[in-house]
């Protein structure tokens, strides 16, 4: 946090860099672990790298996690049900695609793979490998949370302005309350 300590034990910061900082500090992920890489993302877990010290708990529901990570082959039929578990989860949300199968569709594409999993939902953080190694999730993870440092919150003025744009002008006014 880019914050200053004056004399009297007070810290000076803005309301962006204090939510970015409980953002990117307390990370909960929900795994969609589908071949390989899940396998990686549970050495990941283990007591030799332990994400858990960088404030990342995984969930196992949807609707208490914020990053989701998709690790592995993703077939047709299961797309729905992966979008399905996308849609649950509140804002702010993330999603990490994890090894090459993940990400484009494995070295064997096929009519029943889908071919990256940017094509149903948006991925934030793209980590390569075949599986990727532990170190290669915990620097994807790291990743993620600068880009979480760097987006201001202030983004939800927008859809705050679209929302009053539909709302009756006595609601915004007052008027007949």
């Amino acid at each position: 946090m880019a914050s200053s300590i004056n004399g009297n034990g007070f810290i000076t910061t803005t309301v962006d860099e204090l939510l970015s900082w409980g953002r990117r500090n307390a990370l909960w992920p929900v795994t969609i672990g589908l071949a390989c890489c899940a396998i990686e993302m549970m050495h990941a877990a283990a007591s030799r790298f332990d994400v858990d010290r960088l404030g990342m708990i995984f969930r196992a529901s949807p609707r208490q996690a914020d990053v989701l990570i998709v690790a592995g082959t993703v077939v047709n039929k299961v797309a729905p049900m992966l979008k399905l578990v996308w849609d649950q989860m509140p804002e702010p949300k993330w999603c990490i695609s994890m090894g090459g199968c993940a990400s484009a569709g494995g070295p064997f594409p096929t009519y029943a793979t889908l071919q990256g999993v940017d094509r149903i939902i948006p991925v934030d953080v793209y980590i390569p490998g075949c599986p990727p190694t532990p170190q290669g999730l915990i620097y994807g993870l790291l990743e993620l949370q600068r880009k979480i440092r760097e987006k201001k919150v202030t983004r939800y003025e927008k859809a705050f302005e679209e929302f009053k744009k539909e709302l009756p002008p006595e609601i915004l006014t007052g008027a007949g309350v």
